[in-house]
C-alpha cells in the first residue's frame, strides 16, 4: 500500500511540475524579458514587478521574450501616456520573427489630443499578410489607472481582450491564411509615429511635452515554450484547445457586439475602397 502512495504522489508532482511548465504566471521583468533597444529608456521598478518605457527625442525603447511560444495567451497590465500623446505608438504584439512569412499578433495604442479618446488598433499577420487592421475606441481612460490587454491564441481563433472584453476575434476559416505553425515571441516598443498615429498623421507629436512614459506590469505568458516539451509542442491535452476555447462563450459574445457597435471606428472587412471582394476571413462570423 505504500508504494502506491508515494506513486501517486510522484506521479501528482510530476503532473504539477509539467503544469508549472506550460502555464504562467505573473512574473519579474527579467524572467521573461529582454531589452532590445534603447536600455536606457527601459526602468524597472518596483523590484522588477513593473516597468517604465520613456520615449523622447533621442529614443523610444522595445523589448521581447526570452523565448518563443506556440498558442496559449499572454496577459500584461499597462498604464498608457498620459495627457497630450498625439503621434505616440505603445505597441503590444507577438511576432514570429520570420521576415517574408511571419506571423504577427498587434495590439497598438495610438496616441490622442488631451480629452480625445485613445484608439487601440489591432492587426494580424498570417503567413507574411497583414493589412487586417481594426480600430477601437476604448470607453476608459488608458492613462488613469492599469488595465490588462490579452492576446489568446489556439489552433481555432486569435482573440485580442480589453480587460475581459473580447474587441477583435480573427477565426481561423480555412480560407485564408492562419497562424498555427509558427511559434512567436512576445514584443513591446514605444516610438514615435507621428507620420500616421492620429488622425492619419494630421496630428504632430508635441516634444516640448517629452519624455512621455508607459507603464506595464503583470507579465503573465501562459503557453508552449519553444523548444518545449513534445507533449506541449504538439497541444496534446492544454487547456486552450478545449472545446469551450473555441469559441467565445455567450457572455464573451455579448460584450463583443457592444464593442463592434458602440466602439468600433474602423474595420477593414467593410472597407469597400481597399477591399471591393470582402475577404473570406470576414464572412468567418465569431
Amino acid at each position: 500500500m505504500g508504494s502506491i502512495r508515494n506513486y501517486v504522489v510522484l506521479l501528482c508532482l510530476l503532473s504539477f511540475a509539467f503544469f508549472l511548465s506550460v502555464s504562467g504566471r505573473p512574473a519579474t521583468f527579467l524572467e521573461d524579458f529582454r531589452v532590445t533597444w534603447a536600455e536606457s529608456h527601459i526602468r524597472q521598478i518596483d523590484a522588477g514587478r513593473a516597468i517604465q518605457l520613456v520615449l523622447d527625442q533621442n529614443s523610444g525603447c522595445g523589448f521581447t521574450s526570452k523565448r518563443q511560444y506556440l498558442f496559449g495567451r499572454v496577459s500584461m497590465k499597462l498604464k498608457l501616456i498620459t495627457g497630450d500623446s498625439a503621434g505616440t505608438v505603445t505597441a503590444f504584439y507577438m511576432n514570429s520573427d520570420t521576415d517574408t512569412i511571419r506571423d504577427e499578433l498587434d495590439f497598438e495604442f495610438l496616441g490622442n489630443r488631451s480629452g480625445q479618446p485613445y484608439t487601440v488598433q489591432t492587426n494580424v499577420y498570417a503567413h507574411g499578410k497583414g493589412d487586417r487592421e481594426q480600430r477601437v475606441n476604448l470607453w476608459f481612460d488608458p492613462a488613469a489607472d492599469f488595465h490588462t490587454y490579452s492576446i489568446f491564441w489556439n489552433h481555432h481563433h486569435v482573440v485580442f481582450y480589453v480587460d475581459d472584453v473580447p474587441i477583435r476575434v480573427y477565426k481561423n476559416s480555412g480560407k485564408a491564411p492562419f497562424p498555427t505553425n509558427q511559434p512567436m515571441g512576445v514584443y513591446s516598443t514605444l516610438w514615435e509615429a507621428d507620420d500616421w498615429a492620429t488622425r492619419g498623421g494630421l496630428e504632430k507629436i508635441d516634444w516640448s511635452r517629452a519624455p512621455f512614459y508607459a507603464y506595464y506590469k503583470d507579465f503573465d505568458i501562459e503557453g508552449c515554450p519553444v523548444p518545449g516539451p513534445t507533449t506541449c509542442a504538439s497541444n496534446a491535452g492544454n487547456w486552450w484547445e478545449a472545446s469551450n476555447y473555441q469559441a467565445l462563450n455567450p457572455i464573451e459574445a455579448r460584450k463583443y457586439r457592444w464593442v463592434r457597435i458602440n466602439h468600433m471606428i474602423y474595420d477593414y472587412c467593410t472597407d469597400k475602397s481597399r477591399y471591393p471582394v470582402t475577404p473570406p476571413e470576414c464572412l468567418a462570423g465569431i
